[in-house]
C-alpha cells in the first residue's frame, strides 16, 4: 500500500434479529426532542413505526415527525426539515428507512442551524459545517448506499438539474445504527436489486483506480463475490435470511471508507449516474446499471491489469491461454451477465432518457480525476449514447 491515511469511523452499530433493543440504550444519551424522519409509510404497513414509536414514548421522548423523505430528497424537503428541527430545538434525529432517509437526515442535521441556504453552501460550494450538528441514529430498513455507517448525503435540486452528493467529516457520521436484515425482507424486487447493483458499484469504483498491491482491493475483492454469491440467493428467495444479512453487512463495509484506504478512487460512474437522476428522478442504483458497462469499456484499456485481475479473482475466469485484453472483456462479460441474472436496468432508454437530454446531463457531471482517466465532456456524451 502505497498511500498515507488516517481511519475513523464513530458510528455504532447493532446487528441482528434483535438490534432494535440497542434503541433504547441509545436513546439515554440524548435529550427529550426527536425528530423522526421516514419515507412513504411503508415503516406503518410493516409494524416497524409502531415499535420504534413505542421505544421512544417508553424513553420518555418527545417526538416530531417528518414523514414523506422521497426517493431522491430534494433541496426543497431539506428546507422542510432544517426548519423543522430548529423550530423544535431537536437533540436527534432518528432515521428510519433506506438510503435516501438516512442521508436526507445528515442533510437536515447539518443544515438546522446554519443561517443561510445549505443547498449553496454544503452542495453547491462544499463547505464544511461551522455550526452545531444534531446527532444522527438510523434504522435501516433498506441496503445499498451504506448510509449508516458514512458521512456521505445526495440531494437533488430539480430547478438546477442537480443532483449532488456531499461527504461529510465523521462529525457527520449516524452516532448509532440499527441493522436488522429482517427489515428489508419486504422491499419490493425492484428496489431490492438495485440496491444490490449500488452496493456493487460502490466496491467497484474504489476498485477500479491504481496499480500498486493494496490490501484494500483484496478485501474489495472478498467483498463482491459474497455480494455476487448471496444475491443470486436473495433474487429467488428475498427471505432468506443468511443471504440478506451477508448482503446488509456488504453494504455497510463497502462504504464505511474502508476498503478506499491508502488508494486514490474513482467515482465517475456514480457522477454520470447522479447527473442521470437529476433529469429522470430514477432509482440511483438503476442509474449506475445503466451506464456502468459503457463507462468501464470505456476505460479498461487504462487500467487492462486491473480488469484482468477482476476477471479471474472475482468472476473465477480461467486464465489460461489469455492475454489481459481477453479476461478483461471476459471479466465484464460476466459482470454484464450477473446484472441481466439479478434484473437490473440495463440501459438508459428504460429510465426515460432521450437523446434530448445528453448535453444536460453532461453539464451536470463532475469531471474526476481519482480512476484510470479523467473524462472529457464529449466522452460522457459518448458514454451516455453507448448506455441506450
Amino acid at each position: 500500500m502505497l498511500g498515507e491515511f488516517v481511519y475513523s469511523n464513530p458510528t455504532r452499530l447493532y446487528f441482528g434479529k434483535n438490534a432494535l433493543d440497542g434503541l433504547a440504550k441509545e436513546l439515554n444519551g440524548y435529550g427529550k426532542n426527536i425528530l423522526l424522519t421516514y419515507g412513504g409509510g411503508s415503516i406503518k404497513k410493516s409494524g416497524l413505526y409502531d415499535k420504534i414509536v413505542a421505544i421512544l414514548k417508553s424513553s420518555g421522548k418527545n417526538i416530531i415527525e417528518l414523514p414523506g423523505v422521497m426517493a431522491n430528497p430534494t433541496s426543497e424537503k431539506l428546507a422542510e426539515g432544517a426548519k423543522l428541527a430548529r423550530e423544535n430545538n431537536v437533540d436527534l434525529i432518528l432515521a428510519v428507512g433506506g438510503g435516501s432517509v438516512c442521508d436526507y437526515s445528515k442533510a437536515v442535521s447539518v443544515s438546522a442551524h446554519y443561517d443561510g441556504d445549505a443547498w449553496d453552501h454544503y452542495f453547491l460550494k462544499m463547505e464544511e459545517p461551522s455550526c452545531e450538528i444534531i446527532p444522527v441514529g438510523c434504522v435501516l430498513t433498506m441496503v445499498g448506499t451504506g448510509s449508516e455507517m458514512n458521512g456521505g448525503s445526495v440531494i437533488t435540486n430539480h430547478s438546477q438539474k442537480l443532483k449532488i452528493g456531499h461527504v461529510f467529516g465523521d462529525n457527520v457520521y449516524p452516532k448509532f445504527s440499527i441493522l436488522n436484515p429482517e427489515y428489508t425482507f419486504t422491499v419490493p424486487q425492484y428496489q431490492m436489486v438495485a440496491g444490490f447493483f449500488d452496493i456493487m458499484s460502490h466496491i467497484m469504483e474504489q476498485y477500479f483506480s491504481g496499480d500498486d498491491d493494496n490490501t484494500s482491493d483484496y478485501l474489495a475483492e472478498g467483498l463482491m463475490k459474497s455480494l455476487v454469491s448471496s444475491s443470486r440467493v436473495a433474487v429467488k428467495n428475498p427471505h432468506d435470511y443468511e443471504a440478506r444479512s451477508n448482503i446488509m453487512w456488504t453494504a455497510t463495509w463497502a462504504l464505511n471508507t474502508l476498503i478506499a484506504k491508502g488508494k486514490s478512487t474513482d467515482w465517475e460512474v456514480h457522477m454520470i449516474g447522479q447527473s442521470v437522476g437529476a433529469y429522470t428522478d430514477a432509482t440511483h442504483g438503476m442509474t449506475l446499471a445503466a451506464v456502468s458497462l459503457a463507462y468501464y469499456r470505456h476505460i479498461m484499456k487504462d487500467g487492462l491489469k486491473k480488469f484482468a485481475r477482476f476477471a479471474v479473482n472475482v468472476w473465477g475466469v480461467n486464465p489460461d491461454g489469455r492475454n489481459d485484453t481477453e479476461l478483461a472483456e471476459a471479466g465484464l462479460k460476466a459482470l454484464e451477465a450477473w446484472m441481466k441474472e439479478i434484473g437490473v436496468v440495463m440501459s438508459l432508454k428504460e429510465l426515460g432518457v432521450t437523446p434530448e437530454m445528453y448535453d444536460g446531463i453532461a453539464d451536470g457531471t463532475f469531471l474526476l480525476e481519482g480512476g484510470y482517466r479523467k473524462l472529457t465532456r464529449d466522452e460522457v456524451i459518448e458514454i451516455l449514447k453507448e448506455s441506450m
